[in-house]
Parts: C-alpha cells; structure tokens; sequence
C-alpha cells in the first residue's frame, strides 16, 4: 500500500459526469479535500487536467485511494448500478477497517442495498445507500440528497453532505433518512413520483395544443405564467424552455421534431412494482410508467391508426379552458404527491424505518428534479399532522382541489370528448373519486369472489365473516376464525 498520508476526508469512485461533477462540488466546499480513483486511469487525469483548482487528490490504484483517505475512511461510490457497484464495494471492503464508511450514492434498487447492508454489517464497516437527485447541474451544484445507514455513520458524512446539498429557504437539503435502504427507497419514489409530474405537465401541454389551438411557442408563455404561481416548480420552468426552443436545422419547433417515443431507467417501474407490494394504489405514477410504455410500441400505435376511420370531434376551447387546465394540472399533481407519501408511510412500516415526511418534503424544495413551491405545503401539512392518513385531507390540499374539482372535470370530459388520452387527469380523477364516494362497487367485486373461488365477505350490519353457499341452497353460513 501506498505510504502517502492519509489527507482525504472523503473520496470519490467513479469518475463519471455525475461522479465527477459530485467530486468538484466536494472540492469547493471549505474543509474538503477530496480523494478521487477510477478504474480508468486516463479519466482520472482527464478531471485532473480540466480543473486543477479543485486540489483533487488522486489515486492510479484501489490501495493507493484508501491510504489517501484520513480516518474514519468515507468514500462515495458513483459507478453504475449493478454488477460494477458490487465489484467497488467488494474492493473497498477488503482495505477499510471498522468505523469507516461506504456510500453508493447510484441509482441502486433499494433492495439490493438492504442486502449489501447486512452483508456488510458484520465487518464493522457503515454501508450508506444515498439516493441523489439532481442529475448532472445539481451534482455540481446542490443536489437534494437521501441517505441511509446507521445514525452512527451520519455523524460523520452528515455534515459533509449537507457541505454539497442543495439549500432552500437556508436549509440543506439532505437529512438521514432511515436506516439501510431507507435512503434509495425513498430516491424511488421520488423518480415515481417525478414521472408522474412529467406525465401530467405533457398532458396539461397537449391539451392546450390540440384543444386549445395554442403553438408550443404560446404554451411556453402560458406555463411561464404558470411559473408565478402556485405551479412554480423545475419542470414546469425547463417545460417552458424545451416548448420555446426551435430546431434550427428546420426551423420547426422542437417539440415537433423529437420522436415522440419516451424512455425510462426503471425506476418508475420500481415505484409501480414495490407499490404493488405493498398495497399501496399509486395510478398517477402507473399511468406515467405506461404512458412511455404506449410511446414506446410504434408497431401497435401503427396498426390501430391503419384502421381507424375516424377520430372525435375536438371540442371547442372556451376563454378560460388554460385556466381549467392548470386547476386540473394541480389538483392531478396533489393526488400524485399524495400517492407518492402513502407509499414511503406504508415501505416505513413494512421495513422499520423511522420516517419524517416533513423533513422529505423539505430536502425535495432544492436540487431534485420535482422541486416545487407546494412542497413547503406539504411539509406544513405533516409538521402539524404527521399522523394524516392522506395529503388530500389536509386543509391547504382539500381547499385546492374543492377549488379546482369543478375545472377538473371539465378537461377530463373534454379531453374524453376530444380523444386527447390524458390517464394521468383521469386517474387522479378517478383516484380521487374512489376516495370520495360513499360505496364502491368493491363489494359486488367480493361477491364474485365469494361465488368462484369462496373467499367470504364482511357485512354492513353485523360483525363476523360469510360465505353463501352459492352452489347448494345459497343459505349464509359464518365462517370461524375469521
């Protein structure tokens, strides 16, 4: 091993954008030095040569990277997810000594780092899942971040982290999450979440094209405008960006020239998947995820176009149909913020994790991609009610969505009239709905269920559990033990 003294207090593997961008904001906060190693040395030297201000200390070799690292040894693991991850992880551990700390601040499935946190475990060594979001610019400059691991590893990688975090309203925006994979867990449902934003502003766009008559130029001033308000957020700001840009090899709008087929990293899909498991309804986001998925099939999309004959009649946009859109675009994002705290409450519960969905909220105000004004709401709303058992109960959320229910309806209608697909209106629609009604139909659904397969029911007017003996003389009888 090298015999270079130990000056790091951090480390970086993985020298990628995201790990690269990540090391240099590092290196500019006060009281970092930062130790940096990848596989490839030549894109070790590649960082060093582009900013030498940065004071990087680097490394050709593993060994050399952990003799570089002062005690308790911290190093921040940026490589790809997966088998690459393992790989670094499994070097590391072999160098570093009880107390020192391991971070994979990657997009890993949450799963997988509670399995390497009990793998780790019993060597004395701190794993930390570390959800980051923020994408390239918030590596650099502010991400919101997410960690998990032990409360005893965040005294010492707290105060480093929230050195890089982005800040809002004079606060980092980083706070232990939870422990073992608390931290990627909720990084997942964020990007669910995060999908379902996008989703309904797409929506919201559509809408005010092909109803609304309005050129992407127009859209752009109508969701600046938006920007001002109570719709404030980074996707509705860079949305108004992407609908002024025009394609200069043609002259053409952007929009008009991208393939209108999106791609996803999967871990919308793991929002949806874990969900499931957890019996958690999360349309908004599932809506989201499927939508892409609907892009991404040109040869269904293809064969279905070749036979129809017609399509609806676009209905007639009145005076105030942008204004209905945007009451509907925000009582839609309530219901998929709302989906999106059910689901950390219920992975809490199921995996013994102490989560504050204040403290959530707040992190998400600065750096992350889904960052918006209403989250300080949301913080309000689990600050003086951390005990709510949904986000629509509480008054600021009620009162916006009675204010905007009537729009609401109206553009799902009028979009259903016009054949313009808005699931994620509809299913925040419906979502909402489901809630509201006095009954659903669920209990017909449980008759069925009790005449094929006798899987009993519950009744309005006593306790107790039944089952019709709907193949002999369809009496009631009670079933025990229920």
């Amino acid at each position: 091993m090298d015999t270079r003294t130990a000056t790091a207090n951090i480390g970086v593997v993985g020298l990628a954008v995201m790990g690269s961008n990540l090391a240099r904001n590092l290196a500019s906060r006060e009281g970092n030095t930062v130790a940096v190693y990848n596989r490839t040395y030549a894109r070790t030297e590649e960082l060093l040569a582009e900013h030498p201000e940065a004071g990087f200390v680097a490394s050709e070799t593993i060994d050399d990277f952990v003799a570089s690292l002062a005690k308790p040894r911290t190093a921040i693991i940026m490589v790809q997810a997966g088998a690459g991850t393992d790989a670094v992880i499994d070097q590391l551990v072999e160098r570093f000594e009880p107390g020192d700390i391991i971070v994979d601040g990657g997009n890993a499935n949450f799963h997988d780092t509670i399995a390497r946190e009990q793998r780790i475990a019993p060597t004395g060594i701190h794993f930390v899942g570390a959800g980051i979001s923020g994408g390239e610019e918030g590596a650099l400059h502010g991400p919101s971040i997410m960690p998990g691991g032990s409360a005893e590893s965040y005294e010492t990688l707290g105060p480093i982290l929230a050195s890089i975090a982005a800040v809002a309203e004079g606060e980092p925006c980083v706070t232990h999450v939870g422990t073992d994979g608390a931290g990627h867990f909720v990084k997942m449902i964020h990007n669910g979440i995060e999908y379902a934003d996008m989703q309904l502003i797409a929506e919201a766009y559509d809408l005010l094209r092909t109803v609304g008559g309005l050129q992407p130029a127009a859209i752009a001033d109508v969701f600046a405008g938006w920007n001002e308000g109570p719709l404030e957020s980074y996707l509705i700001e860079i949305t108004a960006e992407v609908l002024r840009q025009v394609d200069p090899a043609t002259g053409r709008p952007f929009v008009d020239i991208v393939l209108d087929q999106a791609g996803s990293k999967g871990t919308g899909v793991w929002t949806v998947q874990n969900a499931l498991d957890l019996g958690v309804p999360v349309g908004g986001i599932g809506e989201a995820v499927f939508a892409r998925a609907v892009s991404s099939k040109p040869a269904q999309r293809a064969a279905v176009q070749r036979i129809v004959n017609s399509r609806p009649t676009v209905q007639e946009a009145g005076t105030s149909f942008a204004d209905d859109v945007a009451k509907a675009l925000y009582a839609s994002k309530v219901v998929a913020y709302a989906q999106g705290f059910d689901a950390i409450i219920a992975g809490a519960e199921k995996y013994g994790w102490d989560i504050h969905k204040d403290r959530i909220a707040k992190i998400w105000r600065g750096g992350c991609i889904i960052r918006a004004q209403f989250l300080n709401r949301i913080a309000e709303a689990y600050d003086e009610n951390p005990d709510i058992a949904t986000l629509l109960e509480a008054p600021y959320f009620a009162q916006a969505v009675a204010d905007g229910e009537a729009a609401w309806r109206r553009v799902v209608a009028t979009a259903a009239l016009s054949g313009v697909p808005v699931p994620g209106f509809s299913s925040a629609l419906s979502y909402y709905d489901s809630l509201a009604v006095k009954r659903l139909p669920a209990a017909l659904v449980q008759g069925q269920r009790d005449f094929f397969g006798a899987h009993t029911y519950k009744r309005v007017d006593k306790p107790g559990t039944f089952h019709t003996l709907w193949s002999g003389d369809r009496a009631e009888v009670e079933v025990p033990g229920h």
